[in-house]
């Protein structure tokens, strides 16, 4: 979980337990009836609505994309970049060593299509058929989080009809009236708070965790036809930046000196010629920059 998430939750928590500490008696606002019967009947009807491989999958996406950090459309720029270079320099059978290396599987597969010499039109519709069932499998991930925050405050409200039915049917008993009344009420602050607090927020999580993997996508897409349609890596890389915000587009990431740190070229030497032209020693590489434009 990034740090960010963390502080901010850790604040909102001491917030919220601050204000029902504030009257204090915070033993007032638990009570376990009441959990039992919003938590109970929330998984209750989600069991009913979704298959339990469903809320298994719900579950674990929900704890990868807090647990998981995606990399940033500035960093997959770059590595398309290096590997647009790489492709001139060395071919494209050569990226075969980074679909090796690489830990994001939708560039991994995007690579693998390129080494086997998949066409552009079959890499494009493989791709795009990928992107879509991905959308497709998170928006019903997303569908099960809303429908449990829809479900708790109509739980919290049966129990605040159960603790009422209890104090209703115990008029003359005093004791008893003061056992049901925490229920009703309670009850009903459960659900809200686990609507509000919990469900809803993770689907927003995990709706903008979507939106920024598709991002990555369409950028790796696109980044891959144009290293298969052999593009110059200077336009790619003004291409790709399309994606970017204004202020994350500043500074070149191709440069000769980048390059040869990258790739590990060693620059070029030359010495003057009897007429006073400076020529390159036989046996050293070209300027990599020149060759990747």
């Amino acid at each position: 979980m990034e740090q960010r998430t963390v502080i901010g939750l850790g604040v909102c928590t001491l917030f919220l337990a601050f204000g029902f500490a504030v009257n204090g008696n915070v033993g007032l606002f638990f009570n376990i009836a009441a959990l039992f019967i919003v938590l109970g009947g929330t998984f209750g009807a989600a069991l009913l609505s979704f298959r339990t491989e469903r809320l298994s999958i719900v579950f674990k996406v929900l704890l990868a994309s807090y647990r998981t950090r995606t990399k940033t459309p500035e960093e997959i720029v770059e590595i398309l970049v290096d590997l647009s270079v790489k492709s001139k320099l060395k071919g494209i059978l050569s990226l075969q060593e980074d679909e090796d290396e690489t830990s994001i599987m939708f560039l991994r597969q995007a690579l693998g299509f390129l080494v086997d010499g998949y066409t552009k039109a079959q890499i494009k519709e493989i791709l795009n058929t990928e992107m879509y069932f991905f959308k497709l499998r998170r928006e019903k991930s997303e569908r099960v989080l809303r429908t449990l925050a829809e479900t708790c405050p109509s739980f919290g409200l049966v129990g605040s009809v159960v603790g009422l039915i209890g104090m209703l049917a115990s008029a003359g008993d005093i004791s008893l009236i003061l056992a049901t009344i925490p229920i009703a009420l309670t009850s009903t602050l459960y659900g809200v708070v686990f609507a509000n607090l919990f469900f809803l927020p993770f689907a927003a999580h995990l709706r903008e965790r979507t939106d920024h993997e598709l991002l990555l996508q369409k950028i790796i897409l696109d980044g891959v036809i144009a290293i298969e349609s052999e593009l110059n890596p200077r336009v790619l890389e003004m291409t790709l930046k399309a994606f970017l915000t204004p202020s994350s587009r500043e500074g070149r990431i191709i440069s000769a000196k980048r390059i040869q740190e990258r790739f590990k070229i060693k620059p070029e030497v030359v010495n003057p010629s009897p007429t006073g032209s400076r020529i390159p020693v036989a046996g050293c590489h070209q300027n990599p920059y020149r060759q990747a434009a």
